[in-house]
């Protein structure tokens, strides 16, 4: 079995952000980095080369294969942010108050903060956050 890429590093957030070539996606991205400290009470970590993560939790499937990931998080990538286990699905009502984004099977895609609800934002992020906690750390 493959090892994983995706997992915690001990590189610094802060240095990988300052590498983000467009402007208002590092800022943006500052603006998410201390939002999802402030939520989910645990530090920015690296997760391989470009997630910034928050907490994790253990995982293992039937088929054996288990890892651990994190709980919430975001990278800031060429075309949006993509924000990560915001369990957008379970929150309908959240997501229609949201604005403009577009959805992947697991991702959150933002072009920019402006054009959605930072305060809607927030509380998705927490809502979800909270729910991985109790499902994985209960």
């Amino acid at each position: 079995m493959s090892e994983k890429k995706t997992r915690a590093t001990a590189d610094s957030v802060h240095t990988f952000l300052d590498t983000v070539e467009n402007e208002t996606r590092r800022s943006d991205s500052l603006v998410l980095l201390e939002l999802m400290e402030e939520i989910t009470g645990h530090p920015p970590v690296l997760w391989g080369n470009s997630l910034i993560g928050y907490g994790s939790y253990h995982y293992k499937y039937d088929s054996g294969r288990e890892g651990d990931m994190l709980m919430a998080g975001f990278s800031p990538r060429k075309q949006n942010l993509a924000l990560y286990n915001t369990g957008f699905k379970r929150y309908p009502k959240l997501m229609e108050q949201l604005g403009k984004y577009k959805t992947g099977k697991s991702c959150l895609y933002i072009n920019k903060l402006a054009d959605v609800d930072v305060d809607v934002l927030a509380e998705l992020i927490k809502t979800a956050f909270d729910h991985m906690n109790k499902k994985y750390n209960s």
